[in-house]
């Protein structure tokens, strides 16, 4: 296509080209990595030797990429990123002074920034109801405690959430084993709220719910597609990954509402004229209005089969369902699709045409397709479009839940989940019978509450006890103030952690207890956990002891034996030797994880490609194409659509309060120069955004974005999120909102 037919290509200012030619970025809002690099190291000074074991032996703790010491399976050459590096206090900080628990006052008034630089968690702590704070216990009178809670309870009315911080497979495999020891299904981990919507796509469409191809696939495809993603803030070694692709030809296309700053430039620290010079990598950006992207990718595939730019051959040996979607289409009003997609008719074609041109294609997505109402419906469309070209089960080719977390793959796949089993199989009666035989105990057959109907059943009365293993409810859901009203209204609360949050210092009509956790390193025999490329790595026993700390997966297991010793010899995996021995044997497509030893050792379940050559793990061996519903979510007169985004920080740990990448401070509301002319506002600009749940003080932070469309930083944002309103596929909240503004 030439210039005049491609008004989505990107273009650089000559005033931004000139930027280019200056070294280092200096005049450019970028990241000062070897800047934040000596703040780390100087954080880090009173333990730096274990933190040099951490980086050179351990499996990162931050996203999902995978790095083992300080290499991967992808690039040549050591490197490292600064979401591993913000994480690694974590991992060195000191015991806190315990003595600050007694009374929760003081600590009510911290932040959790505040709270963590307290330092870690490292005795049980108990608080009764009605205490100014808390008191220290032993570990036995923990057990005992809980224990005999769950003794006196139904086992629907006790319910288990782990998060996704740092925790290994051996943590979400005993996690769910203990929880179905202890009869009931009510086990649930962090890719509830985040990319569930991909996996129950995918396992319907594909049989499989993983990432069907490699990192290795981004090099010299024709494109990488982005929707909803920005891997240069939650996945910064992908940045290298794109700088050397590009180089061998691939084009970088964006379907996002914000022209991300990371993703339109960055500098690889790692890579010598990067570091210097600085990476372009956007070469197209598509910028759908939030939540339009089932209407945009309704109009590209209406120009696709209508113009047929289909692999039929593809389609005919390989998939079902196509006419069904090809009626569908021709059904759709071009005149609603391009409104609800908030890109005309011409947009549509010129993406058509960059696929029609494309013979080798990966599509990567993550949370701005997940986290709506209608978020497996999103994913179902981009499978279709992967499917109707072909993109799927060879080289250079691929459809790619890009994962934010690095254990968040497996904790499905081993089965911490209300509605499936280990190995992904559904919960049923015959699964449960199978999975009963091979454990000795009987496995409940019902399914269990997902994350979000845990905390409806704390609001109702229906939890005797609440176990989080990580996280925080306060932080992490819609209506933050709804949350702590649900949480206070469950009898007994645990939270097992290696640091305190706030969600902590919320009382329980009984007690609350928290329980000191091991860190994913100090955990012992060793762990392991699995990428977005399904690559399973081991991470070896980095011994430390923080007071009287132990490994998670042995506080589950231990507190399920407390429960009930008589039978406790069902439970087994008495190491994590003996418990890799086990996932093995019940997890068969996990063959080979218990042979792993050391550093480096990994394997790559399925090899390079799922589905290879066509060969989909459905009942019938073909893909599922599907047609979904068009979301009605037209923004109402005078209002936006406002979404939540990350910064500088790891979840929900803040690590600074301005975003490298653009400048916004957490405060900033970002919004498009047309609507604020359109409101009389200028940059910095005192603003409030507030709907009938609540409203969120803000300033004006003028972006390249669509327009009628406002990001807000999360989890600030969350006071302006409903609560309850989740995609039925995965069960995820829809982390948007219409809002009014209004000046300050």
């Amino acid at each position: 296509m030439n210039a005049v037919a491609s008004p989505h290509k990107v273009r650089r200012s000559w005033k931004s080209r000139l930027l280019r030619l200056i070294p280092f970025g200096i005049g450019s809002r970028k990241p000062k990595h070897f800047r934040d690099m000596f703040g780390i190291l100087w954080r880090n000074r009173d333990n730096l030797p274990y933190a040099y074991k951490i980086i050179t032996r351990g499996v990162c703790d931050g996203c999902a990429l995978g790095v083992a010491g300080l290499y991967d399976w992808t690039i040549k050459g050591p490197h490292l990123c600064m979401t591993r590096l913000n994480l690694l206090r974590l991992n060195t900080v000191s015991a806190l002074d315990h003595s600050l628990l007694s009374d929760v006052a003081a600590l009510e008034k911290m932040d959790n920034v505040q709270l963590r630089e307290l330092g870690r968690l490292a005795h049980p702590m108990l608080r009764e109801k009605g205490a100014a704070g808390f008191h220290r216990i032993t570990w036995e009178e923990a057990y005992a405690r809980i224990a005999e809670k769950i003794r006196a309870s139904d086992p629907r009315r006790i319910a288990f959430f782990v998060t996704a911080r740092g925790v290994t497979n051996e943590v979400y495999y005993m996690s769910q084993k203990a929880a179905r020891f202890l009869g009931t299904n009510n086990i649930d981990n962090a890719a509830r709220i985040c990319h569930s919507p991909s996996t129950a796509a995918m396992k319907r469409a594909l049989g499989v719910a993983a990432s069907t191809c490699s990192y290795k696939d981004w090099y010299g495809t024709d494109l990488l597609i982005f929707f909803g993603s920005n891997p240069a803030n939650d996945q910064p070694v992908s940045t290298k990954y794109l700088h050397e692709a590009k180089a061998l030809g691939t084009k970088v296309v964006m379907v996002n509402p914000y022209r991300e700053p990371g993703m339109d430039r960055y500098w690889v620290p790692s890579t010598a004229t990067s570091a210097v010079f600085g990476t372009d990598i956007m070469d197209y950006w598509f910028p759908v209005t939030q939540g339009g992207d089932i209407p945009f990718l309704y109009g590209v595939l209406k120009i696709l089969f209508a113009e047929d730019w289909l692999n039929h051959d593809f389609i005919v040996q390989h998939t079902s369902g196509v006419d069904s979607l090809r009626a569908a289409c021709e059904a759709m009003d071009w005149e609603i699709l391009e409104r609800r997609a908030g890109l005309n008719r011409a947009a549509m074609l010129e993406f058509a045409e960059l696929i029609r041109d494309a013979k080798n294609a990966v599509l990567i997505w993550s949370m701005g397709v997940t986290q709506h109402a209608f978020g497996a419906d999103g994913v179902q469309m981009i499978l279709n479009l992967g499917l109707l070209r072909g993109y799927v089960g060879r080289d250079m080719n691929g459809l790619m839940p890009i994962r934010g977390h690095s254990s968040v793959q497996g904790g499905g796949e081993m089965g911490c989940y209300a509605t499936v089993f280990p190995g992904l199989k559904p919960v049923n009666a015959g699964n449960a019978a199978a999975l009963s035989a091979q454990y000795g105990f009987t496995v409940p057959d019902w399914i269990g509450l997902t994350t979000m109907e845990m905390i409806d059943a704390a609001e109702r009365g229906e939890l005797d006890l609440l176990y989080c293993l990580g996280g925080n409810f306060l932080r992490n859901l819609p209506e933050p103030e709804h949350i702590r009203g649900c949480l206070a209204n469950v009898p007994l609360r645990v939270h097992q952690d290696i640091i305190l949050t706030d969600q902590m210092m919320i009382p329980a009509q009984e007690a609350v207890l928290l329980l000191p956790a091991k860190t994913r390193y100090e955990q012992d025999d060793g762990g392991h956990e699995t990428s977005t490329e399904r690559r399973v790595m081991f991470s070896p026993e980095l011994p430390r002891q923080v007071g009287e700390a132990r490994a998670e997966w042995k506080i589950m297991r231990e507190l399920a034996a407390a429960t009930y010793p008589g039978r406790s010899h069902l439970l087994g995996c008495e190491t994590g030797w003996e418990m890799r021995n086990e996932i093995a044997r019940v997890i068969p497509f996990y063959e080979g994880v218990q042979h792993l030893k050391k550093t480096g050792d990994a394997f790559q379940y399925g090899g390079p490609h799922l589905c290879a050559d066509g060969h989909f793990a459905t009942a019938d061996g073909r893909a599922l194409i599907t047609a979904v519903a068009l979301p009605d979510h037209e923004r109402p007169a005078g209002q936006f659509k406002a979404s939540t985004r990350r910064g500088k920080q790891f979840n929900s740990l803040l690590y600074a309060q301005i975003d490298p990448l653009n400048g916004a401070s957490r405060e900033a509301v970002l919004m498009s120069r047309e609507d604020a002319t359109a409101l009389g506002l200028a940059h910095g600009d005192a603003i409030e955004i507030y709907n009938d749940l609540g409203a969120l003080a803000g300033t004006v932070f003028l972006a390249e974005i669509a327009p009628g469309n406002l990001q807000v930083h999360w989890p600030e944002g969350n006071v302006i999120i409903r609560r309850g309103v989740v995609d039925a596929g995965g069960g995820v909240p829809d982390y948007n909102a219409f809002v009014r503004v209004r000046r300050c």
